[in-house]
């Protein structure tokens, strides 16, 4: 296998010593710190509603007998202070960051972000908006991840937030909410108390995707607990290729390399019916905004591109794969495979506890939560467990809102 230094990985020599992946750059570092946190702006109040009737003492769980505010986002008034309540947030990701939904072009999405503040303390952020023409709002809204971003609130305080987005959405005429939150595993914190407040408050699952998460905390290296088919394919290719060689993209080349993986991806989507996610221009905007926000791994033989693995660095704990693809005529080098260890690899040394593959669903099968068992068999192989990628919804009618009163 050839090395070209500094940009090519010695895949070979490292997993034949053991030791993890190198990597010639530091952590990534996906929440960014971008800046203090400002005074509050005084703001016009939509309106005020009085929470329950119990006292939180403790800070970072918010005040239970505040009264809640709700509160339109304002770019110049409100985007430091956004962003840096979802970089200190319990369950906030870089999806949240009005730093990252700035990417889309001005008009793109009907957008209609909310705070909400406990007196004069932000308690949580809803980033989202109106779907085109409708009265229906929707969270995310041009992003992965969406529904309320809150620090390690209360039951109490979760309630508070939900009934006082209730009374937004009668105000406001909005016919219908879907909200689609984080899985579990992006939290630092095991609670559900947000899932608790609406459910009860009405909403109901919409949805759910099926995802599939490796945790990363286990001792060794992740390719030691992969399925022996996929240890067999990452030998074989080792044994059977020598001319690959894997290159860690670095950021100052990423738009460059980007270009050059981008028709590896179309051919890909178009294979499969879809098309990527991202255009080539978004991806290299997204670069430019948050240049930590993605890792891009290149794999050549006999210096000919065949395949590359893009991923999203949401948090400080998920590494979330996006785009692992592969010209399809070298597919018996099994590249996604050799891939899949590297990344894996990467994103243990580098801190993170776990690594989503993302959802597995038919997307040509009318049924949006139709699984794709071929794709999820194959994500099984990388000591990947199921995770619920879940939406939540309600339908709200005029006569419903005697019932906050």
């Amino acid at each position: 296998m050839k090395f070209s230094c500094p940009q090519f990985v010695i895949y070979a020599l490292i997993r034949g010593a053991g030791g993890g992946l190198e990597s010639t750059e530091q952590p990534a570092q996906t929440l960014q710190n971008i800046g203090a946190r400002p005074e509050y702006a005084t703001t016009p109040v939509i309106f005020t509603m009085d929470s329950l009737d119990t006292v939180s003492d403790s800070p970072l769980r918010g005040a239970g007998s505040a009264s809640i505010r709700v509160v339109h986002y304002d770019e110049a008034s409100h985007r430091l202070e956004w962003d840096s309540f979802v970089q200190r947030s319990m369950n906030g990701t870089a999806f949240h960051l009005q730093q990252f939904l700035s990417y889309h072009a001005a008009g793109k999405f009907d957008f209609q972000h909310l705070l909400f503040y406990a007196g004069d303390r932000l308690t949580a952020v809803l980033p989202g908006g109106f779907r085109k023409g409708t009265r229906i709002y929707e969270s995310p809204l041009g992003a992965s991840y969406g529904s309320f971003v809150v620090e390690d609130i209360t039951a109490e305080v979760a309630l508070n937030i939900v009934k006082a987005f209730e009374q937004f959405v009668f105000e406001n005429g909005i016919d219908e909410v879907f909200l689609t939150a984080v899985p579990v595993v992006y939290q630092p914190v095991l609670t559900q108390n947000l899932d608790f407040a609406l459910l009860y408050l009405g909403y109901t699952y919409q949805r759910h995707y099926i995802s599939h998460v490796a945790a990363l905390r286990k001792e060794g290296v992740p390719e030691e607990r992969f399925h022996a088919v996929a240890r067999r394919y990452i030998r074989r290719a080792l044994r059977n290729y020598p001319e690959i060689e894997i290159e860690e993209v670095r950021v100052d080349d990423f738009p460059a390399r980007a270009a050059e993986f981008y028709p590896i991806m179309l051919s890909n989507k178009e294979k499969h019916n879809t098309t990527p996610t991202h255009s080539l221009e978004d991806l290299v905007k997204l670069h430019e905004l948050m240049p930590n926000l993605m890792k891009l791994w290149l794999l050549r033989n006999n210096g000919e591109l065949i395949a590359g693995f893009l991923i999203f660095l949401p948090n400080e704990r998920v590494a979330l794969s996006f785009y692992p693809m592969m010209r399809y005529e070298f597919s018996d080098l099994r590249p996604i495979y050799l891939l899949t260890d590297v990344v894996t690899r990467w994103a243990k040394e580098h801190g993170y506890k776990f690594f989503d593959f993302g959802v597995s669903q038919d997307t040509n099968d009318e049924n949006p939560m139709t699984p794709a068992i071929s794709l999820i068999q194959f994500k099984e192989k990388f000591d990947s467990r199921g995770v619920l990628r879940s939406t939540l919804w309600k339908k709200y009618f005029a006569s419903q809102k005697a019932e906050l009163h």
